[in-house]
């Protein structure tokens, strides 16, 4: 069982970078998708989530209308698109998700603690 995100690199302020996590070892669209990300010195914190029963998505205020989280089961993929980046998203991106849940939990899912199996990070850096 594996999660895998990429994507990650360098960016201006204001460009756009598409994040991947692709799955292995179990079947993706069963499970509720989240999107970590943790700045050097900062605690880990998360940034979307997208169910896999009705495909709702889940955005923290900080970044509501520019990422956009998007899954294609056939792939075993979730994808994150983030647009007009800003120097404060640098960070190293996580997804996660955790056992048996197929859907996001509407009210914390940006908590960590909920979940148990991680992906390798990806860098990314937005430079000003």
């Amino acid at each position: 069982v594996q999660l895998q995100a990429s994507g990650g690199g360098l960016v201006q302020s204001g460009g756009s970078l598409r994040l991947s996590c692709a799955a292995s070892g179990f079947p993706l669209d069963y499970y509720a998708i989240g999107w970590f990300r943790q700045a050097p010195g900062k605690e880990r914190e998360g940034v979307s989530c997208i169910s896999s029963s009705d495909g709702r998505t889940f955005y923290v205020d900080s970044v509501k209308g520019r990422f956009t989280v998007t899954r294609d089961n056939a792939k075993n993929t979730v994808y994150l698109q983030m647009n007009s980046l800003r120097p404060e998203d640098t960070a190293v991106y996580y997804c996660a998700t955790e056992r048996g849940v197929p859907d996001c939990r509407s009210g914390t899912y940006y908590r960590p603690i909920h979940y148990d199996w991680w992906g390798q990070g990806t860098l990314v850096t937005v430079s000003s």
